[in-house]
């Protein structure tokens, strides 16, 4: 297989691109479209290889391929939909052991794009508002590196990724002189038949060092989470 690939790389126009750049154009080629069926697709959070990666459609493979960016990018994230399966045959991946996801989604974006989610507030400074926004960026995007592989870290990153409420209830904190200290998820104190859990945002005063808490339930009953209702103040049960 990887004298394949290295042939096809050879017979393409790729003078001048990287190792990376290369594998990227030759693997998006339709007529190359054989050899994105037959390569291992790797998912790594934080660097730390997590998972082999199949689509649940074989016509998907695409998909993956498209994933694949050229140049790689600090500040790029992608977000896999799909359900988790036992440590898998290992077919083109030789010598991995990883659990395997069966894919039904990529969802590929940059981190600078969840920057348009924050209001400028009329009377502050470009570039101060830039400052600000990109350190809460930095703050909220450490807890994103998960495996997803509970339901809290699933309900995190649904939030991290698709929920911008998070990150405008965050700034306007920050101007009050609040710091996001800490997330948590919780077992939502709801019963029913659904899962449910609370993540909870925890905003302490830089002057006062007073707790301050928000939270927003996720239903992670099914393979794609969704919050019951927007972002709101939470009180400690007792």
């Amino acid at each position: 297989m990887e004298k394949e690939l290295a042939q096809s790389i050879s017979r393409a126009d790729t003078a001048g691109l990287t190792d990376r750049q290369a594998l990227s154009t030759v693997l998006n080629l339709p007529e190359n479209r054989y050899l994105a069926r037959q390569v291992c697709y790797v998912f790594t959070v934080q660097g730390v290889e997590a998972y082999l990666l199949v689509p649940r459609d074989p016509a998907d493979y695409g998909l993956l391929a498209e994933a694949i960016r050229p140049d790689q990018q600090v500040t790029a994230l992608d977000c896999v939909i799909g359900v988790r399966d036992p440590l898998a045959d290992p077919g083109p991946c030789v010598g991995l052991s990883l659990p395997t996801v069966s894919v039904d989604q990529v969802y590929s974006f940059a981190v600078t794009d969840l920057l348009d989610a924050i209001e400028k507030p009329e009377r502050m400074a470009g570039e101060t508002f830039d400052r600000a926004a990109e350190d809460l960026l930095r703050t909220v995007l450490r807890a994103s590196g998960n495996t997803g592989a509970t339901d809290g870290q699933r309900a995190l990153t649904y939030l991290l990724v698709r929920y911008s409420a998070i990150y405008q209830t965050t700034f306007e904190r920050s101007m009050d002189g609040y710091s996001l200290s800490s997330i948590d998820v919780r077992p939502s104190s709801v019963d029913g038949a659904r899962r449910v859990v609370d993540v909870v945002f925890s905003y302490t005063s830089r002057s006062t060092d007073v707790t301050e808490k928000k939270f927003v339930p996720v239903d992670v009953t099914d393979e794609y989470p969704f919050h019951r209702h927007g972002i709101s103040d939470y009180y400690d049960h007792r």
